[in-house]
């Protein structure tokens, strides 16, 4: 009987990695003052390749084709709908420096929701491109409200930046804080004040 391979341990093809994207990773690490030609950075240009492939995944898709798929028999509920503390990375646009952080995404549904892993996928497809967090939180929230007709969208995102902790003014722990609210979470105060108690803040 033949053995079948889990899917989850099918090797995943590497994919091709052109010779002048290696040579430009080679000139960077000898510019930095190291040697790419000693045996611990031989097969770093094709590594450092790859792993930027597949930070910037997000360019490869539409962050709202996650939003399609929408449910309307959810017994009238109508309330505040919370994804809370998402974790996520991406990469600052002017250093190429990472970002780390949370989002909290809320929307207020008008006749239909969507699956919730949904809004996290959103997340990360915007996340996984060169950004910087205020464009992050705005398109997150944008595609929400484009695509799903809400009454109201909340996305609240708190990040460190690499190129503010690692360089320039070195501080670690640092956090940044950004928000966007659409339809009732910006135009009404108690629905403000609901979903910002909710997210913590």
């Amino acid at each position: 009987m033949e053995t079948m391979t889990p899917l989850a341990h099918v090797p995943k093809e590497k994919p091709h990695v052109p010779k002048n994207v290696e040579d430009a990773i080679r000139t960077l690490i000898a510019w930095a003052g190291d040697d790419p030609g000693r045996e611990g950075l031989l097969d770093t240009p094709k590594r450092v390749a790859r792993a930027w492939k597949e930070y910037c995944e997000g360019y490869q898709e539409d962050p709202g084709y996650h939003l399609s798929r929408t449910f309307e028999e959810v017994g009238g509920y109508n309330e505040l709908v919370l994804l809370k503390d998402i974790p996520f990375q991406s990469h600052c646009e002017h250093h190429m420096a990472p970002i780390a952080g949370k989002a909290s995404i809320a929307y207020m549904p008008q006749d239909r929701v969507v699956g919730i892993s949904k809004l996290a996928r959103v997340l990360y497809g915007y996340a996984r491109r060169l950004q910087v967090q205020e464009r992050l939180t705005a398109q997150v929230a944008q595609s929400i409200w484009d695509n799903l007709n809400p009454q109201g969208v909340a996305v609240v995102i708190e990040a460190t930046h690499g190129c503010m902790t690692g360089r320039g003014v070195r501080t670690p722990g640092v956090t940044m804080t950004t928000s966007r609210l659409l339809g009732c979470f910006l135009d009404d105060s108690r629905s403000r004040s609901e979903v910002l108690k909710l997210m913590g803040y």
